[in-house]
């Protein structure tokens, strides 16, 4: 979309902002039409194409929602940004999910709409609020997009338009391989912070002597070796996102410095006495079962509580059959991009193998074995022989399987029963007998519908 020929439409029952608009969008250079409300809006929708669209929420006789809800439908590829003078996270959210690319709140400066202009209509593909199949962020010019069709994934989708907008912190939980960092960068820059920092630390790579360090800092001379004054991650991070990865690995020690920066807002560097201040978004992820290492004494109660203020538990690629072959042709599609090659799909083998394969290395797993296929494979079509050989070798269990044997699905589900009916449907006992969360108890409960 070249920004020179660009056509916007702004629709606003406020004299004061629709003059605002008409003063910028023509020193821009660009073709508008303003007009007072929704209904002038959409007559003007029907006799012309727009690429860009800024509608109040509140207007008499068609407000900016129900007219969103007609864009959405019948012209998707306007980018849509809605303008609210009522700066609540439902409005924005509501907004989000009826498709509206971005929004502004009441007052805004005539840069503020520049800003907006330039990210949607500079990009050759600007980011709309995603389809249920399917969550994007933008990040380094690039669109980054996770795919999943299944309700598990969308119910995942939704929390992270819902949380982005706000500060809380949020504990993403799911076991490896499962895209718990993409997630985490999903919130961030689908947040007000998208312009700041995102930093990461991966708690398992770590010793417990230079941990503290890494994360906020030391002066000069504070230990051996500390030759200079030096900044932390943490700090690093400020006015951005900070990202804990696999926290249930910290010491105690530690945590209790983690709790203190997040409820303080401030940390201190090793062999300091000055404290400083610091404005950290909190997001961290595990593959344990935090409650159960509370439980267990080794880690805080009240940091668990703390961080997980918004939990968002992501299913493993078993619990999501049905998103399999959408993550392997999108797969395919980036491996082909990136490796120059035109692999048109997969035979009918390979698709039987990656619907019985149990995935124990999850969507990461898939991805790699997509990528090793594309630059393997010399066919159009990506065949058995392209695969690792614990995946294609099960083309032969396929065949000498008894058609009796039940499902991995149908075992998981009668054994969850099972345990369900020893504890008396005691869902806390039965969620650690299975070594498994709550959440997640109760996410395959649903799942299977199982009920008492």
């Amino acid at each position: 979309m070249n920004k020179t020929n660009a056509k916007i439409l702004v629709a606003d029952d406020d004299d004061s902002i629709r003059l605002s608009f008409k003063l910028l969008l023509k020193k821009e250079g660009l073709e508008a039409e303003i007009v007072e409300n929704g209904k002038k809006a959409l007559s003007l929708l029907e006799k012309s194409k727009f690429d860009m669209a800024f509608l109040d929420l509140k207007m008499p006789e068609m407000g900016g929602i129900e007219l969103l809800k007609i864009i959405a439908e019948k012209y998707p590829k306007i980018v849509v940004v809605i303008i609210t003078g009522f700066g609540t996270i439902n409005n924005a959210v509501e907004a989000m999910k009826h498709g509206a690319t971005d929004f502004i709140q009441k007052p805004f400066l005539p840069d503020d709409i520049r800003v907006l202009l330039k990210k949607y209509l500079t990009k050759p593909k600007a980011i709309r609020k995603s389809t249920p199949k399917e969550l994007q962020f933008y990040r380094d010019g690039q669109v980054e997009t996770i795919i999943g069709l299944s309700p598990l994934m969308t119910e995942v989708y939704d929390l992270v338009y819902k949380v982005a907008p706000t500060d809380s912190t949020v504990l993403i939980t799911g076991d490896t391989g499962t895209g718990k960092e993409l997630i985490a960068k999903a919130i961030h820059f689908n947040s007000h912070r998208k312009n700041n920092p995102f930093l990461a630390v991966d708690c398992c790579s770590l010793v417990e002597t230079l941990f503290e360090s890494e994360l906020f800092g030391h002066v000069k001379g504070s230990f051996t070796g500390a030759t200079a004054t030096k900044h932390g991650s943490f700090e690093l991070a400020n006015g951005g996102t900070f990202f804990f990865d696999e926290i249930g690995n910290i010491s105690l020690n530690i945590q209790a410095k983690i709790l203190r920066a997040i409820q303080e807002k401030e940390i201190k560097r090793v062999g300091d006495t000055q404290t400083i201040k610091v404005d950290v978004r909190v997001i961290a992820a595990t593959n344990k079962d935090l409650q159960k290492a509370v439980e267990d004494g080794t880690f805080r109660e009240d940091l668990f509580y703390r961080l997980s203020v918004i939990p968002i538990h992501l299913p493993s690629v078993r619990e999501r059959e049905g998103d399999i072959f959408p993550l392997a042709e999108y797969f395919l599609e980036k491996y082909n991009q990136k490796r120059k090659k035109m692999l048109v799909g997969f035979n009918k083998d390979v698709k039987e193998v990656f619907s019985k394969y149990h995935w124990p290395g999850n969507v990461r797993e898939l991805e790699n074995v997509i990528e090793r296929a594309v630059v393997i494979e010399d066919s159009k079509f990506i065949s058995l022989s392209s695969l690792p050989a614990n995946i294609r070798n099960l083309k032969n269990k396929i065949k000498s399987s008894d058609p009796n044997i039940k499902s991995l699905t149908d075992l998981e589900k009668e054994h969850i029963i099972s345990v369900l009916e020893q504890t008396n449907w005691n869902r806390s006992k039965s969620a650690r007998l299975l070594g498994i969360d709550r959440k997640t108890l109760y996410d395959k409960l649903k799942r299977y519908k199982i009920e008492k």
